[in-house]
This record gives structure tokens, C-alpha cells and sequence, in this order.
């Protein structure tokens, strides 16, 4: 995958930026950054959007900038000039994607029907903007498009927000979400950026949608995993489920047949995209164990540990 495509899916959200003074371009860069979600793509929509690309790349460099709303060649032209890394558009304009295509520019076109799609096909694009998203039938029209074009992956936008984000970020050929409702120009035009970054977290959690899956404990042999899976059973009338490495009581307990990673044994949590958690947790310092890796046929991960044990249990990310 293109390196600022990976970028993009790794944060799972754009926030779509519109700007009335180049002023307020690199307060809310910081905000977006704060939040952590250092991504922003600058519409075109005011006389401010050039110079505000301009300032967001030269002052900060670890903000990946692009451009949306752009409609003309002149504008895709302008846009790379002041350092945009992306350009995005709201329809399908032929001229202008070939001619990003033909320059080896990054953009991401909007669609909403099959013959759009199969424009983007033809000139070798491998990600779309599905546009306006809810007006043209949500998750449901998207996994219409999905079935007969299967290579593809696509980043709704226009009505999309914290409410339905998730719906759209648990179907697999999404790549991200774009959207404005943590950067208000309401927001920004009274200064509010440590709400703006608030919201950014937000929605950065929300895109990864941690959550605890189980907890699995370690014994030593597989007798003491089926004694203990039992003891839930009878207890708490999990219903045991016997497997090859280890023994599931209801959902929530693995009970190892022979010790695992962790001094006691692991928790587990699932999240909407483990490569998007992963690059998340690095930010934090913490990384992964490579060996432990487990990948779909697209290269996608599903299944690591963490490098880290907290309590004496290993930590691992599964895909949800």
C-alpha cells in the first residue's frame, strides 16, 4: 500500500479542515496533533486553503497535510506546490484525476455508483472516497459496492460522525473515515483547540474500538485446563468448549493447556484494526512481538502480542 494511504488507514480518521485564515492553520495543526490524530485534509472551500497547506507543512512536519474539495487541475497543482501529501475531491472529474495519476499525485476521487468506480479502475486507483456517504445509501450501498469490487477499498465521507464512525470502520474495505465534526469551524474560529483535540481522541478511540475480549490463565497440562474450565462451567454456567491448544469457559476464559506468553497468562482485546492498533501503541512506546504475528491473505494482521505484561499477563490484540 502507498505509504501515506497506510498513514491514513493507520489513524482511521480524517478530519476534513476548513479554514477562513491561514492564521488558524497551525493552532489547530497542533490541536489535531494533541488529539492524537496528526492528519488534516485542508478544503478548498475558502481563499484560505493554499497559504494554510503552505504553513501546516513547513511548521510541522510530523502533520500529514493534503487537500480536499479539489475540482481543477490549477487547484491539484497549487495544493502539491504548498506541500500537500494527498489531494481529495468531492465527485469524479476525469481530467483531474488522470492528471494526478499521470504525475504520480495522490488522490482519492469521490464516488457513489459503479460507472465512477469503474473509472477509478481504469486509471489504477486502489482507494476511493465513497461521497456524500450517508446521502447515497451508507454502509449498506458501500457493501453493495464491495461485492463486485473486492480490490478496492474506500474512506466515506459526508455524514459520517462519532455516532456511526464504527459502523463504517468494522466493514474491511474501509479504509478510514473522513469527517468534520471534531474540527467545527465554530470551534476553531473561537479558539477552542483543546476542545478540537478532545474530540480528536476521541474519535482516534473510536476508531480503534478497544475492547476486553478475554482473559486466558496458564495451566500446566491438559487435565488442569479441563478441571478449571469445568469449575466455570459449574459456577457461573459458562458452557466449556474444548479445543487443541487450550479450553474456552463461555466467552470470556481460555484456560491454557500448557503455560503461555505471561508469568500467569493473557489478556486479550480485540480491536477494529490491529495494524491501526499497533501504530497506535507505538506512539506509546510500546511495540509488538513480530514472532507472535498472525496475517489474513491481504497481509492484514490479526493477531500480535504485545511487548509489554502488566500483573504478570501478556497482552495480545485481536482483530474483532
Amino acid at each position: 500500500m502507498d505509504a501515506v494511504l497506510q498513514k491514513i488507514s493507520n489513524v482511521g480518521v480524517v478530519p476534513v479542515v476548513k479554514l477562513d485564515s491561514p492564521d488558524q492553520a497551525v493552532p489547530l495543526g497542533k490541536a489535531l496533533i494533541a488529539g492524537d490524530l496528526p492528519v488534516a485534509e485542508v478544503t478548498f472551500r475558502t481563499d484560505a486553503a493554499e497559504e494554510s497547506i503552505k504553513r501546516l507543512s513547513k511548521e510541522l512536519p510530523d502533520l500529514l497535510v493534503g487537500a480536499g474539495t479539489v475540482t481543477t487541475i490549477d487547484q491539484a497543482k497549487r495544493a502539491v506546490a504548498a506541500g500537500a501529501k494527498f489531494l481529495v475531491s468531492p465527485g469524479f472529474n476525469p481530467n483531474v484525476v488522470k492528471y494526478c495519476v499521470d504525475n504520480n499525485i495522490l488522490i482519492t476521487p469521490g464516488i457513489n455508483s459503479p460507472s465512477q468506480i469503474e473509472q477509478g479502475l481504469e486509471l489504477g486507483l486502489s482507494v476511493l472516497k465513497f461521497f456524500p456517504a450517508e446521502q447515497s445509501g451508507g454502509l449498506e450501498m458501500l457493501k453493495a459496492f464491495g461485492g463486485p469490487y473486492g480490490s478496492l477499498k474506500f474512506i466515506p465521507t459526508g455524514g459520517v460522525n462519532v455516532k456511526n464512525m464504527v459502523d463504517y470502520l468494522s466493514y474491511p474495505k474501509v479504509l478510514a473515515v473522513g469527517g468534520s465534526w471534531m474540527v467545527k469551524p465554530e470551534l476553531v474560529a473561537a479558539g477552542k483547540y483543546d476542545e478540537i483535540s478532545r474530540a480528536c481522541h476521541e474519535a482516534v478511540l473510536a476508531a480503534l474500538g478497544f475492547e476486553l475480549r478475554h482473559l486466558g490463565i496458564n495451566d500446566t497440562n491438559d487435565a488442569d485446563a479441563l478441571a478449571d474450565a469445568r469449575k466455570f462451567e459449574n459456577i457461573f454456567g459458562f458452557a466449556v468448549k474444548e479445543g487443541n491448544s487450550s479450553n474456552f469457559a463461555g466467552v470470556a476464559f481460555e484456560l491454557m493447556k500448557k503455560p503461555g506468553l505471561g508469568q500467569h497468562g493473557h489478556i486479550a482485546f480485540a480491536t477494529l484494526n490491529v495494524d491501526r492498533a499497533v501504530a497506535f501503541l507505538a506512539k506509546k512506546g510500546v511495540g509488538t512481538k513480530s514472532e507472535t504475528e498472525k496475517r489474513d491473505a491481504s497481509g492484514e494482521l490479526t493477531i500480535v502480542y504485545l511487548d509489554i505484561e502488566i500483573g504478570g499477563f501478556a497482552l495480545h490484540l485481536l482483530r474483532s
